[in-house]
């Protein structure tokens, strides 16, 4: 037989939907299935990334700065060469500048030009109703643009 869950009309889901009761929840997915005890698994989570970010720099500054004849004397020969220790920080930072002028550069490709009607018009643009009924039983008027004209009157009428 058919599941009383399944869905497959418009009316169904309509009275689905009227029987279940409305619940908005602000909780991420970890406060949902709390407990109360212990921490939370993206607490865990954010320590061990903050403590191995911690230890991978340290690393890193031990292997870049200590002298080699220090590190051949703990035991430790094989590393990489020392000038990677100043090429992926700088192949970093040249890369992070170059993304973002590749982001500008392509939101200002996107962008019309300024002496573009697109942006005062598109295909959402509505214009106000000509229709006004005297008297008290005035509805509210619907939803649309100001025009261009009425804005230019607002802000500059007044000045000398």
């Amino acid at each position: 037989m058919e599941d009383r869950y399944s869905v497959n009309s418009p009316r169904r889901i309509l009275s689905f939907s009227k029987r279940r009761r409305a619940t908005v929840s602000f909780l991420d997915q970890d406060d949902r299935t709390y407990s109360g005890f212990g921490p939370k698994t993206s607490e865990v989570y954010g320590f061990v990334g903050s403590i191995t970010t911690v230890v991978a720099t340290g690393i890193f500054l031990v292997w870049a700065y200590v002298p080699e004849r220090c590190l051949n004397a703990i035991g430790i020969y094989y590393y990489p060469s020392r000038y990677w220790a100043l090429a992926v920080p700088a192949y970093a930072m040249v890369t992070l500048v170059l993304a973002l002028v590749f982001y500008i550069g392509l939101n200002f490709m996107s962008t019309s030009p300024p002496t573009s009607l697109n942006k005062m018009f598109d295909e959402f643009t509505r214009e106000a109703s000509s229709y006004s009924p005297e008297g008290d039983d005035r509805p509210i008027e619907p939803i649309s643009d100001i025009s261009i004209d009425k804005i230019n009157a607002l802000m500059f009428n007044d000045v000398p």
